[in-house]
């Protein structure tokens, strides 16, 4: 603890001068048994504010535990340093003034969720996920759940124009050679060697060893290399996170923990996700039914809602959709042909257009969701 005279808020004496003066004579006035004739001036309450001032300088030391376990992804002890904190703020209840307990500072409760990205528990993500709705931050989360029980269970082709106004065909992800530019890439392409071959100059070597290593990379690295070359690319990029945003909304608002946004191509490849980009997200009864050799329809249409809210999110802000063969390829897993509701990202298009603006910002899982609460807020 620091000395009396580093702090003008510790009591340098219980008793006032008149009581020590009266005792004395004069002479005896600057003894050295006598206090000091310069210091602070005493004020009711200094006593108090110094333990508020201790307690504060503990919480902010305790709190240091929880900023470690979130730089450090372990989402086990972040979350038990905020289990731990809770009661003893509850405990306080109207009383607060009296009982000094270890504050939360506005918006780090948000933080746990910054350490999901490497749990190997999804179950644990989905209680990080709960401690925070029951603490009332995640107002939305799950809010959309029930849509899957509402509406038409059809959606034709003449529907969903009706609805969204878009095609069906600007909603099937574009395939290289087949259409968008491509087939203009590789006629400029093959013009530009042509060339090239015409004026003397032998591409042959070089054009071989550049075929070999995208062969490869198609091969071994399922494209990681061109694409982590194509995210450079501002268009493409931000196409990326228009994909990945739509994944991510229609994911919280059924009600689905996301344990995180993979932008990186080479993490998206060391976590084993195909494709250049992923969000990754849990579902509880998805699971538990797999495990019991079923899939009931409510939980299907749930998770093809997330799953093609990439390519509907794509549709809504560029026209049509280009990415999301992967997610098709999901889908096909199931063995089953469903049209993509575009509903949750048409209703919500600035939650969508936050949680785009946050992603491409850099910020991490939290403050997106955070953005998506905000926006949605302030929608109301």
């Amino acid at each position: 603890m620091a000395t009396p005279t580093a702090s003008p808020h510790l009591p340098l004496a219980s008793a006032s001068a008149s009581a020590r003066t009266s005792c004395l004579p004069n002479r005896f006035l600057r003894s050295p048994c006598s206090p000091p004739l310069r210091g602070p001036r005493l004020r009711a309450g200094s006593v108090k504010e110094w333990r508020e001032f201790e307690d504060e300088a503990g919480a902010a030391e305790e709190w240091r535990e929880f900023e470690d376990a979130v730089r450090r992804k372990d989402l086990s002890r972040a979350l038990r340093f905020l289990q731990s904190v809770e009661p003893a703020a509850a405990a306080a209840g109207t009383a607060a003034t009296q009982v000094v307990a270890v504050p939360v500072p506005p918006g780090r409760d948000w933080e746990v969720l910054d350490a999901c990205i490497d749990a190997d528990d999804m179950r644990l993500v989905g209680r990080a996920y709960q401690f925070l709705v029951d603490r009332g931050v995640l107002a939305n989360f799950g809010k959309c759940k029930n849509i899957v029980l509402e509406g038409p269970r059809e959606v034709t082709p003449t529907v969903l124009k009706e609805m969204t106004g878009l095609e069906a065909a600007k909603l099937a992800p574009k395939k290289w050679g087949l259409s968008g530019s491509s087939p203009y890439v590789l006629v400029g392409f093959l013009g530009g060697v042509s060339f090239l071959l015409t004026q003397g100059i032998d591409l042959r070597p070089k054009l071989g060893a550049v075929l070999a290593l995208a062969t490869t990379d198609a091969i071994f690295l399922g494209g990681t290399c061109l694409a982590q070359i194509s995210s450079f690319w501002p268009p493409f990029k931000r196409r990326i996170l228009v994909h990945e945003a739509g994944h991510l909304l229609t994911a919280y608002l059924m009600g689905c923990p996301i344990r995180g946004v993979i932008l990186d191509p080479f993490v998206a490849l060391r976590m084993g996700i195909q494709g250049q980009a992923g969000t990754q997200f849990w579902d509880e009864k998805m699971e538990k039914e797999l495990a019991e050799g079923h899939l009931s329809s409510t939980v299907f249409d749930r998770y093809s809602m997330i799953l093609f809210a990439g390519i509907a999110a794509e549709a809504l802000v560029y026209g049509e959709a280009e990415g999301g063969e992967n997610d098709e390829n999901l889908f096909r897993s199931l063995c089953i042909l469903l049209n993509p509701p575009l509903s949750v990202a048409q209703w919500h298009k600035k939650a969508h257009r936050a949680a785009v603006k946050a992603l491409e910002e850099g910020h991490s899982l939290s403050i997106v969701i955070r953005r998506i609460e905000e926006t949605i807020a302030s929608d109301r």
